[in-house]
């Protein structure tokens, strides 16, 4: 559905599912993307929530990499009033980190949501120990907007919560 030179952002099939089951249940995706503690996940879960177009599948891109599941991403709590939506991406095949894949997910994902969707600014939030999210975030145009303190318990300590955004100027600006 969104193309860029080396990503695919597209809709999920039945066939990404054990994929996105492995990745739904590797420790370290889950600790890379902060937030809430790694919990165990049966398949049959996975398969019900892509059924009922709930969780994960419900407004969720796959990122499909040369035909292959590698993540997902998406923009999600849309305030349609206020014209703003929260981003947010898993690259959930760790070989992939740190190559730019994350980089390009996320500008299809702001072209998506400033030209096709009308928003005006889109918004994350990342735990403060994601260094390569946050410079990703950051080259991507985001600006940090603010942090809770030691808002989220990460692999055994607390880490602050880093809240990002651009607007839509910001990014004609450097598109």
């Amino acid at each position: 559905m969104l193309k860029g030179p080396r990503v695919t952002l597209r809709a999920f099939t039945r066939e990404d599912l054990p994929l996105v089951w492995k990745y739904r249940t590797d420790v370290e995706v889950e600790l890379a993307g902060g937030g809430d503690p790694p919990t165990p996940i049966l398949f049959h879960q996975i398969e019900k929530e892509f059924d009922n177009c709930q969780f994960l599948f419900d407004g969720s891109f796959c990122i499909d990499v040369d035909g292959v599941c590698k993540g997902y991403a998406g923009l999600f709590h849309y305030n349609e009033l206020a014209r703003n939506c929260e981003l947010g991406i898993t690259i959930g095949d760790s070989t992939l980190w740190g190559q730019g894949y994350g980089r390009e997910c996320i500008q299809l994902l702001l072209e998506y949501g400033f030209q096709m969707r009308n928003m005006n600014r889109i918004w994350l939030h990342a735990h403060a120990e994601n260094e390569r999210g946050i410079r990703c975030y950051k080259a991507c145009g985001f600006i940090e907007e603010g942090r809770l303190r030691k808002q989220n318990w990460n692999n055994g300590h607390y880490v602050d919560d880093v809240y990002m955004g651009i607007l839509r100027d910001e990014w004609l600006a450097i598109k």
